[in-house]
């Protein structure tokens, strides 16, 4: 916290655009990683690289200087990921992020009104070091305060449960926020989530969070005035560029990255216009992760309880069954079908399953089950 004369002398000399007053560098954003992670998260996980690349690189498109932080200082390290991923590749081709991620600034070194925002990356790590960084807690505090925009993606948003304002009120509190939700974590977090404090989705619920989500790994990102926060690993692009906005700038063009594109196929499909996804993805299927649609589909049938919820999931399984060898995708879509009844379209995928695989212990016990 800043005294109230440097305070005012802040927002007297910030450069305010769109109406937004800076109490810091408008031209500087903290990234925040949790330093937890070890062994690329087999023996302790740590921060999703993916959340970090792709919100790096928009910030820096769009001006913005970058400084990385996390509770520890130091070297951080990341869960596994696809370093060929283009927006992956393209941060590790930068030589200078690769100096400040090898060398974060610790936590308590970092000063609030150095920053027009701060963005919390996720990562099953966030859940266990950043909620009780004090340094971290007292940092976003100030930071939100002062007028900067606060913004948190996946399991980020555990690093503003405890986070509480001058009056005591929690930061969350009345705030409409997501993050990554109990289902997604029943699905995604088995490993890990056991040793979890608790839940993200429960504890900002308790925190009075007005919760939003969208359905399983769908993209949703929540903007309520200098709090933005996104459901999932997905929802990290159009996260970072609420963000930018946010703050007073317009985010640059730019060409969406094969997971923007894909998932905003799935919205498609989900959305009803199944036969514009599928002509879509049959003009070229080379903008697209295919497998990501199917798995997307596979996942969702599972997590699903209402026929409602299923027959979307069954579709993108459909959408993506032309390109998928998988045998499980199509037992997948073939489970869906029992389950909503479609007893003849069930038996036919596990058939076709079994003419390739004919021992297949699963795709015979799905077919005693369909004929049963």
């Amino acid at each position: 916290m800043f005294p109230r004369h440097r305070f005012l002398l802040a927002c007297l000399l910030a450069v305010g655009i769109a109406g937004h007053v800076y109490a810091g560098d408008a031209g500087r954003i903290l990234i925040v990683v949790s330093g937890e992670g070890r062994d690329q998260g087999k023996t302790r996980p740590g921060y999703e690289f993916d959340e970090l690349s792709q919100a790096w690189l928009i910030f820096k498109a769009n001006g913005f200087a970058i400084d990385v932080a996390s509770p520890q200082g130091g070297a951080v390290e990341a869960d596994k990921y696809n370093p060929q991923e283009p927006f992956n590749a393209a941060l590790l081709a930068d030589a200078d992020a690769m100096r400040v991620l090898a060398n974060t600034r610790a936590t308590k070194e970092v000063k609030a009104t150095d920053y027009a925002a701060v963005y919390v990356v996720g990562g099953k790590g966030a859940m266990f070091d950043l909620p009780h960084d004090a340094a971290l807690v007292a940092l976003l505090a100030d930071a939100y305060e002062g007028g900067a925009v606060i913004g948190a993606v996946c399991h980020g948003p555990a690093a503003l449960a405890d986070v509480r304002l001058r009056d005591g009120t929690p930061l969350v509190q009345g705030k409409a926020m997501t993050g990554f939700t109990n289902e997604e974590e029943a699905l995604f977090g088995k490993r890990w989530a056991k040793e979890f404090p608790w839940l993200l989705e429960d504890r900002l619920r308790e925190r009075g969070a007005q919760w939003q989500e969208a359905p399983l790994m769908m993209v949703k990102v929540v903007v309520d005035g200098r709090l933005v926060t996104g459901q999932n690993p997905y929802s990290t692009a159009g996260m970072a560029e609420a963000i930018v906005r946010t703050t007073g700038r317009t985010p640059v063009a730019r060409t969406p990255w094969r997971d923007e594109l894909t998932m905003a196929l799935a919205a498609q499909a989900r959305d009803g216009d199944i036969a514009g996804a599928r002509d879509a993805l049959a003009a070229d299927t080379t903008r697209y992760h295919v497998d990501l649609l199917g798995l997307l589909g596979y996942y969702q049938a599972q997590a699903a309880t209402r026929d409602g919820d299923l027959r979307p999931a069954l579709q993108l399984m459909q959408l993506a069954m032309p390109y998928m060898a998988q045998p499980e995708l199509k037992l997948g879509a073939a489970e869906a079908h029992l389950r909503l009844g479609e007893r003849d379209e069930a038996r036919a995928l596990v058939q076709r399953v079994l003419a390739a695989t004919p021992d297949m212990k699963e795709a015979k016990a799905l077919l005693q089950r369909i004929d049963g």
